[in-house]
């Protein structure tokens, strides 16, 4: 009988999660924050798929922060009111009317969507909003000109969020923060994610996108710098060689890995276990920025 090929799916199976122990032990008991959204929040499948790698993470010894956009939702939203949709820079011009409507679906709607979903797949996730405990503190973003309630953040309750990473919670975070003066502030999930990976000292803060990663070729998506240095980012950054989309997504990396992350990634959110697939294999599917030119197990 040929045991060989009776097992053969068996075999690979258990050759995966040996090749995933390395990374279990060296990630147990930290920190990874991940920014959630883009078209990987519109399909039902892959938002399953990446609520299950979170609860697995958590059940491997990791601990996960969830950030989240909603920019599709809250642009059907503001269509169906008849509020049109006004962007500078990337940033949504946000007058009190619309920033009503984002909280209402970011805090209201997404935020209770995902944090139910994780909850549904054996996860203990506590849904924020940035007003919750004074999470984030902003203030108006002016980098822009005057484009209304959108905010810069410039505190975070970090022993608010360790509370709750330590008593075994998965917090998901909506990017709505309050202002000094009262004010509630729009934030960019982006920006939210990273300063938030920042400040908690995470050991990873992966950037879920809509593209494979940062491109040799912008016309080959085949194409993926799997590694590059913090340096090495900065020199893309300046040679005007990366495309729009990915310049605010490459920044936010590089100020993560200068306040303190330890990797930053960029990877498709669209691939099945994307999150997996990127922290518990040797080639990962995404670009990884590091502080150092030093790519050993990370």
């Amino acid at each position: 009988m040929n045991f060989g090929r009776m097992y053969n799916d068996e075999i690979e199976k258990a050759n995966v999660l040996v090749e995933a122990l390395p990374y279990i032990k060296h990630f147990s008991g930290k920190i990874v924050v991940i920014k959630y959204g883009g078209k990987a929040m519109e399909n039902e499948q892959i938002k399953t798929l990446i609520m299950q790698d979170i609860v697995l993470m958590k059940y491997v010894g990791l601990h996960p922060v969830v950030v989240h956009g909603g920019g599709p939702e809250i642009n059907k939203m503001l269509k169906r009111v008849n509020i049109e949709s006004n962007f500078v820079n990337g940033l949504r011009v946000t007058d009190r009317e619309t920033m009503e409507i984002v909280e209402m679906v970011l805090v209201g709607k997404i935020n209770k969507e995902i944090t139910s979903l994780i909850n549904k797949h054996g996860g203990n996730a506590v849904g924020l909003s940035g007003k919750d405990a004074n999470l984030l503190i902003a203030e108006k973003d002016i980098s822009n000109g005057d484009i209304g309630y959108v905010g810069e953040i410039i505190d975070i309750n970090k022993d608010f969020l360790m509370m709750i990473l330590e008593n075994g919670y998965i917090p998901v975070i909506a990017p709505c923060a309050i202002g000094r003066d009262g004010n509630t502030y729009n934030v960019n999930a982006d920006t939210a994610a990273g300063k938030i990976a920042s400040i908690l000292k995470a050991e990873k803060f992966v950037l879920l996108t809509d593209v494979s990663g940062v491109l040799k070729d912008r016309n080959d998506e085949r194409s993926i710098i799997s590694k590059i240095n913090y340096q090495e980012s900065k020199e893309l950054l300046n040679s005007h060689f990366i495309t729009e989309g990915m310049i605010p997504k490459l920044k936010c990396c590089v100020k993560a890995i200068e306040e303190g992350v330890e990797s930053a990634h960029i990877i498709d959110g669209r691939i099945p276990h994307s999150l997996i697939l990127e922290i518990f294999t040797k080639e990962g599917i995404g670009t990884m920025i590091v502080k150092e030119n030093s790519y050993e197990e990370n």
